[in-house]
């Protein structure tokens, strides 16, 4: 089931960053990303988000994402994470989590599909830099 969501991601390539929102072509930011994936294969969103400031985990403290990524997807630890999968980034130490991606490759480095700030959707390259910051995965839910 997960190249469903694989394909759904590649979809988004290109589309702009834009913070907060949720529309192919016209803009995305990671969490919006996500959002659009679910809807094309899932259905409607269980949920929308509130309004969010983009330093929101660094002014916060609470893993908001990550306890919304365990409302609606089910975790599974990082090393298990397979094409297609949800993961989470803590992006500086002591911060909560707030950058999620869909991986896109699992051999070697790996690579994901992630809104990148200030750019678009993008592929990229799962360095050292982004592995250090990995905090968990998630698979989709089941469908009924």
């Amino acid at each position: 089931m997960s190249a469903r969501f694989l394909d759904a991601a590649r979809g988004w390539l290109g589309t702009p960053y834009r913070h907060q929102a949720s529309l192919k072509g016209e803009g995305a930011d990671c969490l919006g990303l996500v959002r659009g994936v679910w809807r094309e294969v899932v259905g409607a969103e269980p949920e929308t988000p509130p309004p969010y400031a983009p330093d929101w985990a660094e002014t916060g403290g609470e893993e908001t994402l990550w306890a919304a990524a365990r409302r609606w997807l089910v975790e599974i630890p990082p090393a298990r994470a397979r094409p297609g999968d949800v993961l989470l980034f803590r992006m500086a130490a002591g911060c909560a989590a707030k950058h999620c991606a869909i991986l896109s490759e699992a051999d070697g480095e790996g690579r994901m599909i992630h809104a990148y700030w200030g750019r678009a959707v993008v592929e990229s390259w799962m360095g050292s830099w982004w592995r250090r910051r990995l905090v968990a995965a998630f698979t989709w839910p089941k469908e009924n």
